[in-house]
């Protein structure tokens, strides 16, 4: 009886090896990827998209760790007499991902410094304050992937405390969106 147990088991961790040695190859990646969204509240933008750009490494099957970038574009609006200007958000992140199966649904986060670039005032109209130049940058995320794609929902924001605000308008980088993005293996 002892010995059906030590086979059972042996069994088991050997379809494991199995099972994770399909994605060895996926140990080390570089994810590319696209996203778009809508900016909330949206008193100086009005939406988003963007390309992004990151470097994964899977510490376990299960868990990756890495950097991001890329750049998000931000529609300025018009809003109480303001004609805000288009403006951009370069973030320089760590990337943090949870995978609880091979495929399926994961959580993630970006998290670092999102560089604000773009015109030097928030809005073209004369007296406007000065666009910060960025802050905290964090961006949650949850998702479909597989072994070529991810698929996610994500909010991004870049906080700049009361830099950048205006008479009637607060100043806002942040965005809900959608991304879409497409994983070249490095090897191990």
């Amino acid at each position: 009886m002892n010995s059906v147990k030590k086979s059972i088991l042996g069994l088991g961790l050997m379809t494991a090896g199995l099972m994770s040695a399909q994605s060895a190859d996926m140990t080390n990646m570089l994810k590319v990827g696209i996203n778009g969204g809508i900016a909330v509240p949206s008193e100086n933008a009005g939406g988003t998209v963007g390309v992004d750009l990151s470097y994964q490494n899977l510490i376990t099957p299960g868990f990756g760790l890495g950097i991001a970038t890329g750049y998000n574009h931000f529609f300025g609006t018009e809003n109480n007499g303001y004609d805000n200007n288009d403006f951009g958000v370069i973030p320089v992140a760590a990337l943090i991902r949870v995978y609880p199966k091979q495929m399926g649904f994961y959580l993630g986060t970006d998290i670092g410094y999102g560089f604000i670039v773009g015109d030097d005032k928030v809005a073209s109209n004369v007296g406007s304050a000065d666009r910060p130049d960025g802050g905290l940058y964090i961006k949650p995320e949850i998702g479909y992937h597989n072994q070529d794609w991810n698929f996610s929902l994500n909010y991004q924001k870049t906080f700049t405390g009361s830099k950048g605000e205006m008479v009637g308008q607060d100043y806002n980088a942040g965005a809900i969106g959608v991304g879409v993005g497409y994983n070249i293996p490095l090897g191990k």
